[in-house]
């Protein structure tokens, strides 16, 4: 977003959110916080004065631990997985703390083998586990998968395929025993089936799917769209509704258009694209013990790592870096829908993120 942007939506922001959000941006140059890191996928969270991240390495998993965010990239990588079992391609580690234990879940196979698996320790950079294969409902594709903890139940979210063939990546949410163990059935929560997220297909995709507690005590599950080897990828948000059901997917209303993102013509009205990256995702919201019972409330911005490829730059996977950034909450948001069962629009919070 820009700060000419930010200043022509003042309207739509609560009085007590805008001037807070403006003490901050108001003298700051429109910069990329762009790392040495050059890798996809981050994953960070914050113990106590600790930020703790996690990143695939070729046949494995290093984890990185630093005082602050931007000195990530320069700390030490040390390997808490390796492939010996020889899965196959190792994506997307996703490190969350639960009970006071480090779980690390990743995605490991080749073709239509991906499958979710998980590694444990007490502390986040040694001691781990062997890995464990979540048995999803369905056993299907699936890939970006997180856990967390909504109204006194485990939930685990993540991307997959509805059978065994490459059509589409949806999101689905199913309740979790443990952090281990998925109990019942998985429910679809969110289809690429927008204008805005089929603008890069074959497949298209809704992926990278992240939780995360407005001040409103809501649910959201913040995604990345459109294909990752394209500019055109982005962030967007599903919103659950104020007492909704997380499993019923007409509970849940999705924003109209990119939150996040490089491209005018699918940005939400009212957001404006990236100035320094291009094709900026799947993101990681830094929380305390990487809790959404931590997320931040209403007012300044807050940690954010995304990768993305620097403007000027020929967009490839190869090209991707994590980056730091913020976000903050962005109220009396409407989100619209039509021909669907259920009201034709909610509106409560949303997110405005910032390079």
């Amino acid at each position: 977003m820009s700060f000419r942007g930010l200043r022509s939506a003042a309207a739509l922001l609560l009085s007590g959110v805008l001037a807070a959000a403006l003490s901050l941006t108001s003298a700051e140059p429109a910069r990329a916080g762009q790392t040495s890191l050059r890798a996809a996928d981050p994953s960070v969270l914050r113990v106590g004065g600790t930020y703790v991240a996690v990143q695939s390495v070729g046949d494995g998993i290093v984890v990185r631990q630093a005082a602050w965010t931007d000195a990530l990239a320069a700390a030490p990588a040390r390997r808490v997985w390796s492939d010996t079992r020889s899965l196959g391609e190792v994506w997307a580690p996703e490190i969350v703390r639960d009970g006071g234990r480090y779980y690390i879940y990743f995605t490991a196979g080749r073709g239509a083998a991906h499958r979710m698996y998980v590694i444990s320790s007490a502390d986040p950079d040694s001691g781990y586990t062997g890995e464990t294969k979540l048995a999803l409902p369905d056993d299907k594709w699936a890939i970006d998968g997180s856990l967390f903890s909504f109204n006194g139940q485990r939930w685990f979210v993540w991307s997959g395929w509805a059978g065994d063939t490459n059509v589409e990546q949806n999101l689905y949410i199913a309740r979790m025993s443990s952090p281990t163990t998925p109990t019942g059935a998985r429910y679809v929560i969110s289809q690429p089936r927008e204008s805005w997220e089929r603008v890069v297909g074959d497949p298209f995709i809704n992926e990278g799917p992240e939780p995360i507690k407005d001040p409103n005590g809501q649910l959201h599950v913040v995604y990345s769209a459109n294909g990752s080897w394209s500019d055109q990828y982005c962030l967007a948000d599903l919103r659950l509704r104020a007492g909704g059901d997380p499993t019923y997917v007409w509970d849940w209303y999705k924003s109209n258009g990119c939150l996040f993102g490089s491209n005018r013509a699918t940005m939400m009205s009212g957001w404006d694209p990236t100035l320094g990256v291009n094709g900026p995702g799947h993101h990681s919201f830094v929380l305390l013990d990487g809790d959404i019972a931590t997320s931040p409330p209403a007012g300044p911005r807050f940690p954010l790592m995304f990768h993305a490829v620097p403007k000027g730059t020929p967009y490839a996977w190869e090209n991707r870096y994590w980056y730091t950034g913020t976000f903050c909450w962005w109220g009396n948001t409407t989100y619209s829908r039509a021909n669907v069962p259920g009201p034709n629009a909610d509106t409560g919070w949303s997110l405005k993120f910032f390079e």
